[in-house]
């Protein structure tokens, strides 16, 4: 059993070996929030909070002990102005919602604006977050839209509201002295979806250890030098000697400064270096059901980020998996991940989601109810099955940490493997999906347009359909 702590951060480790992995038991502490048991997830947000579910609904009728906000998500307002520019579709309109975008840019956030005290959070107060929730702040979604744009020696692509731009190393440092969220996840010279080539793979190390020298010089304290927030240290999913100048820097010069790790690959913990082995490793990585959450973990992943919950209930599905399975049934078919609650056999079901579920939905609600509000457009489904299916993670995630508590994990993992479906949000009409993706991959072949390029031009391009 180990324990680590840097000033407001704790985080005591117990690790279990195994025949093929070693698994990892802990409990993450931030001073004056809810300590998080380990393997846990933290809940993905949308412009500050977690959709469909309000604050108070979060704080009365939810366990969720962390929320994870993306700086993209609120680095620049919308003017109507520029809600205007975004309705044009010709690329001479494109050029002006350019100028659009760069012009709100130079905008000073409302954010930053906010009244608070010495000791408070702007982005805690700005988005009413309970004061013992776990905030964390990063630049990007989760999961990220792919970038158009590559990144540049002091800069990341982002997606704002108005579209692609680009974030600068020291406008995020400053988000974050004025933000002052919990944790802080580190800039990465990482782009989503897109494998780098020879020549990035040389300086993505090198950007990733001066954004990562730019932020910690930002939040440390002027007493003694030590950060004022955690901060996650980037891993970039990459080869060990690929970024071995950065991984050495931060094992020789800022371990005493970093408090945990931030992954986009799960295998990337192989080149953690020895020591700081022991720090809390968070997953920003794509999960796409509780599989990939099992699997993470098996590698030694602590915190994960499952933006499928959100997913499943805006697809109207009730997660309904368990750990350890309960076996299949009779018939021998693999047992659902979740139940589709548009089916029309739930019109006369009086039954609650799942039998013997404590949650506030299946102890006040029965399917039928569910399925008439989904049918309706009623806003209300959809709150009612995301509270269920963060009471289901919940307690997936609680029989995740008895299980390698009673050393099963490996065969409970495997039995869950085997009895449950491979997919959570399989596509009821994939030939429909055909005429999209065909477009999606003509525009991502298409070269740019010039600025002087006629409307026939644009059609023949893709970029547009000539309507007169």
């Amino acid at each position: 059993k180990q324990t680590f702590q840097l000033r407001s951060l704790s985080f005591d480790l117990s690790e279990i070996a195994s025949s093929d992995c070693i698994l990892r038991l802990g409990k993450l502490s931030v001073r004056n929030r809810q300590a998080i048991d380990t393997p846990h997830y933290i809940a993905v947000s949308s412009r500050g909070c977690i959709p469909h579910i309000s604050q108070d609904m979060a704080r009365s009728n939810t366990s969720i002990k962390g929320i994870y906000v993306a700086l993209e998500d609120c680095k620049w307002s919308i003017s109507e102005f520029g809600r205007r520019a975004l309705l044009y579709r010709t690329y001479q309109h494109l050029l002006w919602t350019q100028q659009v975008l760069e012009k709100a840019a130079d905008q000073n956030l409302p954010i930053y604006d906010m009244p608070v005290s010495e000791d408070q959070s702007r982005l805690r107060r700005f988005i009413a977050l309970q004061r013992d929730t776990l905030l964390v702040l990063g630049p990007r979604r989760q999961p990220p839209v792919p970038a158009r744009t590559a990144n540049t020696h002091t800069s990341i692509s982002i997606q704002t509201a108005l579209g692609f731009t680009v974030l600068e190393s020291d406008d995020y440092v400053e988000a974050v002295q004025k933000l002052r969220p919990d944790i802080i996840i580190g800039l990465a010279d990482y782009e989503h979806k897109k494998r780098p080539g020879v020549k990035r793979l040389e300086t993505m190390g090198d950007r990733t250890l001066a954004w990562t020298q730019d932020m910690l010089a930002g939040i440390e304290n002027d007493r003694d030098r030590s950060p004022d927030a955690a901060f996650f240290a980037p891993l970039l999913p990459i080869e060990a000697g690929q970024q071995s100048y950065y991984l050495d820097a931060l094992k020789e010069e800022l371990a005493d400064r970093v408090s945990g790790w931030t992954l986009f690959d799960p295998t990337s913990v192989d080149v953690i270096p020895g020591y700081m082995r022991q720090l809390p490793r968070l997953a920003l990585t794509e999960i796409r059901g509780p599989h990939d959450i099992l699997d993470h973990i098996a590698l030694g992943i602590d915190v994960v980020m499952p933006a499928f919950i959100g997913d499943a209930t805006d697809a109207g599905i009730a997660l309904t998996f368990v750990l350890p399975s309960p076996g299949r049934p009779q018939d021998g078919k693999r047992l659902p991940l979740g139940v589709d609650l548009w089916s029309e056999k739930y019109v006369a079901d009086w039954g609650p989601i799942v039998e013997a579920c404590e949650c506030y939905t299946c102890k006040h609600h029965h399917r039928a109810f569910i399925r008439h509000l989904l049918n309706a457009k009623e806003m209300l489904a959809w709150v009612l099955l995301q509270v269920h299916n963060h009471y289901v993670m919940d307690a997936f995630f609680g029989g995740i940490r008895r299980s390698i508590s009673d050393g099963t994990y490996e065969t409970d993992r495997g039995t869950f493997h085997q009895d449950y479906e491979g997919e959570l949000l399989p596509r009821r009409n994939a030939q429909a999906y055909r005429p999209l993706e065909d477009a999606t991959e003509r525009l991502a072949e298409a070269p740019l347009p010039s600025s002087g390029v006629d409307g026939e031009e644009l059609q023949e391009l893709g970029f547009a359909d000539k309507i007169s």
